[in-house]
């Protein structure tokens, strides 16, 4: 077919300029469009004629496939009808192969069969697999593919770990960041406002007993108590010059025992006198039957002492000593008693458990030398004190003369654990118990003012505040959780309502009032927060 000839003369001298018949000159924007619009109907001519060859394309293309077919089906008959022509080759020869033409010729026919059949399987297997491994190579395949998958397991959990790791050093690098600006802010600020450092060794000239008694008053004390020492020196030393004491009148605010007017005596005696005194107080205190107040009693046990001419005296003069020596642990104890800012029950429970840890420790020395080894304190302290934490114990076993270096079998004088100087101040070992008792009912008040979940300036009623001591002491017995209720309100213990009475949410106080109240009494935890669950 002859291919139509390019229709583009009309366009090849668009380039030139044309003149309409008045002369005037055709204007370039119209050609322009003019050129526009040939070649759009130029493009359509191509696009129908493309259209055209392609449906001429695939007719001829169908017409292939139907000779392709055709000649497929020629030459099969032709083969068939050459293998005819074998077949009457071969019957027309008997003789060759010595058996029967028709029965070659089944077999002939049954053998292309079988042949076609088994073609035809084998196009099968191929096809359904021929992607498929032996057996052998899949297990072995699998196995390491699972042994992989192991040791992907397991560093992806070791990756995880170590992002976890990751995040949590970033958080405390973060956390350290902003301590270390905070420290550095705060080294600023004390650095622009704080006061050099004094020095302590200017005060041995002035203390009296020189450089060797102010090095025994100030070993192990940090500045605070240094000066606290320094006072009681000079306020030792101006308690000396005074003969006489102004009376504080008869006022209600008054205590009982220091209700004078006029003149006091002052007995000025020695420190250790004092302390004696107290002592033999606190022996008469524990042996009397009929408890009165310990203010009440006091001045009875300084009528009974000096006569009822000379009690005042002793009374005031006793007074000024004990609120002037607050880091001597007699004084400071009797004074907190008497002023009502601690229960006296304090001391005795205290004194009660240095007995019992002593006679503890002499139990355990068998041959009665006064000696234990380490392993027999630890126990002792372990079941005088079985909730306390592991540090804590450390705590007083360093206290008592342990040291890492120390094996179970190192030899300890119990004994020396117990001994108080002649001021008398404890050893470390009943000093360290004392704190940590006093940092443990921090500890306690503390836990049970979150319990409260009420600000200090909050009021309480009864009932919460037993709620709360039961949650986090469960190991509360009745009669000590009453004395804890009495004394936080006030409220005489037989006169204290039973659980779920209706007067309960009557009973109502202050949550800082409250705390104070038991801070100045004998409070202590009686069991674990966390009850063991029942066999």
């Amino acid at each position: 077919m002859a291919s139509p000839k390019p229709r583009c003369s009309s366009f090849a001298t668009t380039s030139r300029t044309h003149m309409r018949p008045s002369g005037e000159t055709i204007d370039d924007s119209f050609l322009t469009e003019t050129k526009n619009t040939q070649n759009r109907k130029l493009s359509q001519k191509r696009k129908t004629l493309v259209s055209k060859l392609r449906k001429n394309l695939a007719e001829e293309y169908l017409r292939y496939l139907s000779e392709r077919d055709a000649r497929k089906i020629l030459i099969a008959d032709l083969n068939e009808l050459r293998y005819q022509r074998e077949d009457m080759s071969l019957a027309q020869s008997p003789g060759i192969w010595g058996e029967d033409p028709v029965k070659l010729t089944l077999a002939l026919k049954m053998a292309r069969q079988d042949l076609t059949r088994t073609q035809m399987e084998l196009n099968t297997m191929k096809a359904n697999f021929g992607d498929v491994v032996p057996r052998r190579d899949f297990e072995m395949q699998e196995k390491t593919n699972k042994e992989l998958q192991e040791q992907l397991d397991s560093l992806r959990g070791d990756y995880e770990e170590v992002c976890k790791e990751h995040e949590i050093l970033l958080q405390l690098h973060m956390t350290t960041l902003k301590e270390r600006d905070q420290f550095h802010s705060d080294l600023q600020e004390i650095q622009r406002t704080s006061t050099p450092r004094p020095d302590w060794s200017k005060c041995e000239d002035v203390v009296a007993g020189g450089p060797d008694r102010w090095q025994m008053l100030a070993e192990g004390k940090n500045s605070d108590q240094l000066v606290d020492v320094l006072l009681e020196e000079i306020g030792e030393g101006l308690l000396r010059e005074k003969d006489f004491f102004p009376g504080l009148g008869y006022g209600e605010a008054i205590p009982p025992f220091l209700r004078f007017d006029g003149l006091v005596e002052n007995k000025k005696p020695t420190k250790k006198d004092v302390i004696n005194l107290l002592k033999d107080a606190w022996k008469q205190r524990l042996v009397e039957e009929q408890k009165e107040k310990f203010p009440d009693f006091f001045f009875s046990f300084l009528e009974h002492r000096f006569g009822p001419g000379e009690a005042m005296a002793w009374a005031y003069t006793i007074f000024e000593n004990i609120k002037l020596f607050h880091s001597n642990e007699v004084m400071s104890q009797f004074y907190a008693v008497l002023m009502g800012k601690r229960s006296e029950s304090v001391y005795i429970k205290q004194k009660e458990t240095v007995a019992q840890l002593l006679k503890e420790m002499t139990n355990a020395d068998s041959q009665n030398e006064g000696l234990i080894t380490m392993e027999n304190l630890s126990t002792v302290l372990k079941s005088t004190f079985p909730f306390k934490k592991e540090e804590k114990i450390l705590e007083l076993m360093e206290a008592g003369g342990w040291h890492p270096n120390s094996s179970n079998a190192d030899l300890i004088n119990y004994r020396l654990l117990f001994i108080e100087d002649e001021e008398g101040q404890s050893m470390p070992f009943v000093q360290k118990l004392w704190e940590q008792y006093v940092d443990e009912k921090d500890e306690y008040l503390q836990e049970l003012k979150q319990e409260l979940g009420l600000e200090l300036h909050d009021e309480v009623t009864l009932p919460k505040v037993r709620e709360a001591l039961m949650n986090i002491d469960p190991s509360l017995d009745k009669q000590t959780l009453n004395g804890y209720l009495s004394r936080a309100f006030q409220v005489p213990r037989t006169e204290l309502p039973e659980k779920g009475e209706e007067k309960e949410d009557g009973i109502v106080v202050q949550v800082k009032i409250a705390l104070e109240r038991l801070q100045m009494t004998d409070i202590r935890r009686m069991g674990s927060r966390e009850q063991e669950p029942a066999s």
